[in-house]
């Protein structure tokens, strides 16, 4: 992990740390795009196909419905998942808003009514492992929304099938079907559908950049579909001063890098922390990992930050907005009002990262290179559609429709005021 000291960094170098590597998304589209119209026309057979080919199986069918199959976990994992469900669940419970009505003059009154949206889709990747957590982290949101018509699209083992673990969490959370399928032909078989995918309205959840492009892709086409948010690889930044443990600190950055070689993991430290004795811990643990080779990459790719206080720690944070923030300082919760821009943050020695991806309560599908500025996490809300009602009683209209008739007459729209005024002169010839 190369480390800059900030008073020696010019504008501009402070400006390039902001700055994620480079995706090269014009390549990624051209790959992804063929993939996508393949799919939109062959359906299932073209899904099959991308499955055995990038996957190297071949499925017996594309769907299943997870309500139909019995199945058996470990009374342990159970345990933990539905540990971690409940916490999830209790949380995102609390999102949903509650009515909203005002009268904002007399006979006018306005309203903000919630609806669900009616079909989602649920992206869980699997690659190099099956992510029960991600299931949860979007299915128990949309299961609160009320959403009609679950869909979860996810890698199948190498046996053609899907873990027993998410099946069951698909069954919680009452899931339609699950598509074993991952990559950009699982993003496009929910967005166009299929002969036995359904077609859905929103597509959510994390992947890689080929996932991400599809996403991108058919949010603009004639799929019709949103999505939650852009993404980008992992990312975590740190910020310590003295009283942070350095082994701490350690764990934290290798928990991130473990993800990937492209994830981005960062130090943001005052000079009064153990900076060696925290690379020291650096590699120590990362002799332990199973991925080792793949988090050694990741710091690799990755910067620490020496800073002469706090405040420009904070600074630096919210010019990088970072996907997970953890604070190890003295005192950490009094900075909350510091943080601008990040995803999610895990304040004090005993919030490591991991407790949100996996069971605190809170979302681990999170805005990554830099998203964090503009987009949120994902919650109750991305679920939600609100939709605005007014009501206006003759009197109400009698007192607003001259403002409207005014406004609609300056922007030259006549059919605007014709409108307003039809009502006001039927009121004046039935007095």
């Amino acid at each position: 992990m190369k480390k800059y000291k900030y008073l020696n960094l010019s504008n501009d170098e402070i400006t390039r740390l902001y700055r994620r590597p480079k995706m090269d998304f014009k390549s990624v589209f051209a790959e992804v795009e063929p993939i996508i119209n393949d799919v939109q026309h062959r359906g299932d057979a073209a899904v099959l196909d991308f499955t055995e080919k990038f996957d190297r199986v071949r499925p017996d069918n594309v769907c299943i419905d997870p309500q139909a199959v019995d199945v058996t976990i470990d009374s342990d994992i159970q345990q933990a998942i539905d540990t971690a469900f409940s916490n999830i669940e209790k949380f995102h419970k609390a999102q949903r808003p509650a009515p909203l009505q005002v009268e904002t003059m007399p006979g006018v009154k306005c309203r903000r009514i919630v609806r669900p949206i009616e079909k989602v889709g649920l992206y869980i990747p699997g690659g190099t492992a099956m992510l029960p957590s991600t299931l949860m982290m979007l299915g128990i949101p949309a299961a609160l929304a009320g959403c009609n018509e679950i869909i979860v699209a996810t890698p199948p083992n190498k046996k053609g099938t899907i873990a027993p673990e998410l099946i069951y969490i698909a069954q919680q959370i009452g899931a339609k079907k699950i598509c074993k399928a991952g990559g950009a032909q699982a993003i496009a078989a929910m967005a166009w559908g299929t002969e036995t995918v359904p077609k859905v309205d929103k597509v959510l959840g994390p992947g890689n950049q080929y996932v991400t492009a599809a996403k991108m892709m058919l949010q603009n086409s004639e799929a019709q579909i949103a999505i939650d948010m852009p993404a980008g690889p992992s990312e975590v930044l740190v910020i310590a001063d003295e009283t942070a443990n350095p082994a701490f600190v350690a764990a934290d950055l290798l928990s991130q890098a473990e993800h990937g070689a492209d994830s981005q993991v960062v130090l943001v430290a005052t000079p009064d922390f153990s900076w060696d004795n925290c690379m020291q811990e650096i590699d120590q643990q990362l002799e332990d990992l199973p991925r080792q080779d793949v988090a050694q990459q990741a710091i690799e790719n990755s910067f620490g930050l020496e800073v002469e206080s706090l405040e420009l720690a904070f600074d630096f944070s919210n010019n990088y907005a970072p996907e997970h923030l953890i604070v190890q300082c003295r005192k950490a919760e009094q900075w909350q009002e510091k943080i601008v821009n990040a995803g999610s943050v895990f304040l004090g020695p005993w919030s490591p990262e991991s407790v949100g991806d996996y069971a605190s309560g809170t979302n681990h599908t999170l805005p990554t290179y830099g998203y964090a500025r503009m987009y949120s996490g994902v919650s109750v809300h991305s679920f939600l559609k609100f939709i605005t009602v007014q009501q206006l009683s003759e009197s109400g209209l009698k007192k607003l429709g001259p403002t409207v008739e005014k406004l609609a007459a300056l922007e030259k729209l006549d059919g605007h005021k014709k409108a307003v005024s039809i009502r006001l002169e039927k009121m004046k010839n039935e007095e």
